[in-house]
């Protein structure tokens, strides 16, 4: 694709979304950016924002029209994207040629399998944890220099939100990503007391971890409403995590040219948040 491609970002205002938008607009693409809500997008100068919600196709025909690639996320809030194969119609009809689909598990969603029997030039992207998630941290550093967590052992490949944006950029806008499924994680596998050491030294100031039990870990999600089907997930993960989360890849860097953020980066972007 040349630098006046037009390419839809959908979730245009989520952690991969904004840097996506970003990235594309640097790079010299025309974004037309997705969002249920444009007063309130707060997207770069440069994107045209328009009104839309992926699960309601009917909001969509205009979104589409003159796009060369769309970017596609495979949940609207906690809910999957069910209604796959209208958007897909939608997209093939009005020309575009290719989509990355934002992966929310390990297996096809209907959306996935959707765009993969729609004859589109696809690409998954499947990331691990997102660094984004440790600002559920950043209340209780800010507040007392201190981070409560269980799992001491656990180990997280976290990425950064910005890295995943640029593995979808060169798939939407350059050759040879048709097809391919592409793991992303960070450059480090790092357990939740590690995490805390990187934000203590950006920070420059002590931030301890202290170890919850299992039962005081299930009580604090319980508390922030979440129910049994999510505890159930979140032990699992912490417990006995599949192998991708833990295991460092290549990826940013062999589809990119750039080597993947670091979290100690990542803290740095978000140093505000933590009270630095």
């Amino acid at each position: 694709m040349t630098d006046t491609s037009t390419v839809l970002v959908t979730g245009a205002t989520g952690n991969v979304g904004r840097p996506l938008v970003a990235q594309l607009l640097t790079a010299g693409h025309r974004v037309r950016a997705l969002t249920r809500d444009p007063d309130r997008a707060d997207l770069p100068a440069g994107a045209e924002v328009v009104r839309g919600d992926l699960a309601d196709a009917a909001t969509l025909p205009a979104a589409f029209a003159g796009v060369d690639a769309v970017h596609l996320i495979t949940f609207a809030g906690y809910e999957p994207i069910t209604n796959g194969e209208e958007i897909v119609k939608l997209a093939r009809d009005a020309g575009v040629r290719r989509a990355t689909v934002l992966k929310g598990d390990v297996t096809r969603s209907p959306l996935e399998e959707a765009v993969e029997a729609g004859g589109l030039e696809w690409t998954y992207l499947g990331p691990v944890e997102f660094m984004s998630n440790t600002l559920e941290w950043a209340d209780s550093v800010r507040d007392e220099g201190v981070v409560r967590e269980a799992f001491p052992e656990a180990k997280s490949a976290m990425v950064h939100e910005a890295d995943i944006a640029a593995v979808a950029a060169v798939a939407l806008t350059g050759d040879g990503h048709a097809g391919r499924e592409y793991w992303i994680t960070g450059p480090q596998a790092l357990t939740p007391p590690e995490k805390v050491r990187v934000i203590g030294e950006v920070l420059g100031r002590e931030v301890r971890y202290v170890e919850l039990s299992r039962d005081e870990i299930v009580a604090q999600w319980r508390g922030q409403g979440f129910g049994d089907d999510d505890i159930g997930f979140f032990l699992t993960m912490r417990t006995n995590p599949p192998e991708a989360g833990y295991t460092v890849l290549p990826t940013v860097e062999e589809v990119t040219g750039r080597p993947a953020r670091t979290f100690a980066r990542w803290v740095r972007e978000n140093v505000a948040a933590f009270g630095g």
